[in-house]
């Protein structure tokens, strides 16, 4: 397994709708893999394929962060939500591609996901709580979305700036 380098916003890859997976081979366990471990290395609960300049339709999570939980990772391939709750709920959401920058957003309380596995098979499942807020989450980045999309323009501004700095500051090193 190898860590992947995260997009920092602005980065027009993470405005770009990606590719669904037509197979699933080696090469995608792989990345899986390399994604799962550059999520819990961020440290981060969810990782889009996109924010590694991945352009294709997978995501990891794990919402299990408790300090003795049990890790619960998973791997959705070409996720879509099926249903939404019409009761809606409020999260500070943060993204590894925003790094440091929070913001109230409001998702569905509920979703319904249906997705392949990494053995092939499809999947649905139910998720509320935290997990329903992070599975939208990475599904909006496979879409082209940010969470500070879902913001007032000048606070998507300011953190968009504030971005810009962080880029700059790192490519001096």
């Amino acid at each position: 397994m190898a860590l992947r380098n995260i997009l920092i916003h602005p980065d027009p890859r993470l405005k770009k709708v990606a590719t669904p997976v037509t197979t699933v081979n080696d090469d995608l366990r792989r990345l899986a893999d390399d994604m799962l471990e550059t999520m819990y290395d961020a440290p981060g609960i969810g990782l889009a394929a996109p924010q590694v300049a991945v352009m294709s339709r997978m995501l990891v999570m794990d919402c299990a962060k408790e300090d003795d939980a049990t890790p619960e990772p998973m791997v959705l391939i070409n996720p879509e939500v099926t249903w939404r709750s019409e009761e809606q709920n409020v999260y500070e959401e943060g993204c590894l591609s925003i790094p440091e920058q929070y913001a109230e957003v409001e998702r569905p309380t509920e979703v319904e996901v249906i997705w392949t596995e990494l053995d092939g098979q499809a999947r649905r499942e139910r998720f509320d709580g935290l997990w329903a807020t992070c599975v939208q989450h990475e599904i909006d980045h496979l879409d082209g979305k940010l969470f500070i999309d879902y913001l007032k323009p000048l606070k998507r501004q300011m953190i968009t700036r504030k971005m810009q700095k962080l880029k700059r500051e790192m490519a001096r090193g």
